[in-house]
Order: C-alpha cells, then structure tokens, then sequence
C-alpha cells in the first residue's frame, strides 16, 4: 500500500509540482490550499507524513503543526520562504522532524522525505519497551512523557528523543554531528545551533533535580548525560 503525503500549500504551482513528482515516486497524495483545510484533511487523510508551508491562509503552519501535534506524532517537514535560523529552530522546537527552505530542488524534498519515514519506519520496527528510569527520572518514549520528580513534564517531542538518546547510553560523549543524523535522522549541515537550544531547554527542566546523573556539556566535543550512582 502506498504511504500517504498531505501537502499543505497555498501556492498552487508549488503544490502542483510536488503532487506530479511524489505521485510519480509512487506516494498517494492529497493537497491542502490553508491551515483549516490542513487540519481537516490530516484527521480524514491520515498521511505517513506532511509538508507543511509555514505563510498559510486562514492558519498559519505554526498552529496547523501545534494541532497535529497534540493528537499525533506524524512526520512533519516544514516548508518556508524564510531562511533564518531562528524560523528553523522554532520549527524543531514545536515538534517538526526537518525544515526546507523555498527554493528547493524536488530531489531535495525526496531525500528528506525517504530520511525521516525511513527513521519513522525503523523505529516502529525495533519494538520493545522505550523507557528509561534513573533518580527522580522517567523517560518513556513510548508514552512520550517524562516524569521528573514524580510529576509529568510537558516535553516536545525532540526535547524527549535527544534525552531518550543521550540516557540510552550513559556516560558516552556525543558530537553535535552525531546528535544531529542520529535523533534528527538527516544532515542538518553543521547547524549545531539546533541541538544546543534543544539542551538548553532540557536543561531548565531537569536542573538540581538529582545529584546522580546530569545533562553534561563536553567542551569543544558534545554532550553526555552523566551518571554518577543510581
């Protein structure tokens, strides 16, 4: 069966262009020319992934990805005229898995497009339990909650994948690099700025919590989550 691609558009001949060439590819493909229809189409389509442009009629695609969501954790790659790094950066902290910005090449598209459903793909087929429990902490990826002290803390979804990857193997140093291609699935060509906000933010949720495990910056390496004792 095919996997299923809503794109989300206003302009008509991007739309038309990356319906001929995904429909070519061999994906089943329903388009949306505004955020509201987005919305209603994601609940009746249910695709394997959206492209979603950022500048939409009706609901931009900030909230059009904030209503997907909060009821789903499908694939999301953000499209945008806009090419600063702070549009991107608040892509990935709303919960999108890639961003491209217009103009793109169609190959382009299709190579992201392969990375994230591939990573989507081989995480669904490795099964088993996600969750990982220290002092005072719970990562349950499976859930996508993280229990801190005992309370549940509201965590994006990379927030908890980069956290999930760093507890998965304590005490080992990861680049920013490696971070990057292996909780992001693709290259984001040297953006480290990506993963250092996304610390950052985990950062002021875990701070002082426990004395036995940290999130750890190795300096002009990466980062580590440290344990000290369980």
């Amino acid at each position: 069966m095919a996997q299923k691609i809503l794109i989300v558009e206003d302009e008509v001949n991007i739309a038309e262009l990356l319906h001929l060439y995904l429909e070519k590819e061999g994906y089943d493909i329903q388009i949306a020319p505004d955020g509201g229809k987005a919305v209603e189409l994601f609940r009746s389509f249910s695709p394997d992934l959206v492209l979603l442009d950022i500048m939409l009629p009706v609901m931009d695609g900030w909230s059009v990805l904030k209503k997907i969501r909060a009821e789903s954790k499908t694939p999301v790659i953000m499209l945008t005229a806009k090419g600063e790094t702070s549009d991107k950066v608040t892509g990935l902290e709303e919960g999108a898995d890639d961003y491209i910005v217009k103009p793109f090449e169609t190959k382009e598209v299709l190579a992201r497009i392969h990375a994230v459903l591939r990573r989507t793909v081989g995480e669904e087929e490795n099964g088993g339990e996600k969750k990982l429990t220290f002092d005072k902490l719970t990562i349950n990826l499976d859930a996508y909650e993280l229990l801190v002290d005992g309370k549940r803390v509201d965590t994006p979804p990379k927030e908890l994948e980069l956290l999930y990857h760093l507890a998965s193997s304590p005490n080992r140093v990861f680049t920013r690099n490696q971070l990057l291609d292996e909780v992001w699935g693709f290259d984001y060509f040297g953006d480290s700025r990506t993963v250092d906000v996304h610390i950052k933010r985990l950062r002021e949720k875990l701070e002082d919590v426990s004395g036995k495990w940290s999130l750890k910056t190795v300096w002009g390496v990466g980062y580590k989550f440290e344990v000290t004792g369980q």
